[in-house]
């Protein structure tokens, strides 16, 4: 039995100015930022709400998910078997792919341990 649920919502920004990229969402979702640290960017966290980050990457922009398990593999097997694929292990994280296209990463929990509004699965 394991635990997961949405985590974050990922900015990614194809090259270009990061700075001027995390200007923008911080503006635009009334977040302000937490400093840049390399390749990312932090927003201001609110209560019950999905942590939101900016990050500098070479493929093209787009948003995408972060899922928090407290098993990252058995969540990655669990989601394999609806049909998402493996992509690239970074670090302790998946990044996948749902059959949509869609791009997501399966990562260690983020907001501490996975409580009641988690999803368990067997």
């Amino acid at each position: 039995m394991h635990k997961s649920r949405l985590v974050a919502l990922g900015i990614d920004c194809e090259g270009g100015d990061l700075e001027a990229a995390v200007g923008f969402w911080s503006a635009a979702l009334g977040r302000p930022s937490k400093g840049i640290e390399g390749e990312y960017a932090g927003l201001e966290d609110r209560a019950g709400q999905p942590h939101v980050f900016v990050q500098r990457v070479t493929h093209p922009s787009r948003v995408h998910l972060d899922i928090e398990s407290d098993d990252v593999e058995a969540e990655v097997v669990r989601l394999e078997a609806l049909g998402a694929k493996r992509l690239v292990k970074v670090h302790t994280w998946w990044v996948m792919e749902a059959p949509t296209g869609h791009r997501f990463c399966v990562v260690r929990p983020q907001r501490g341990p996975l409580g009641e509004d988690a999803n368990v699965w067997e």
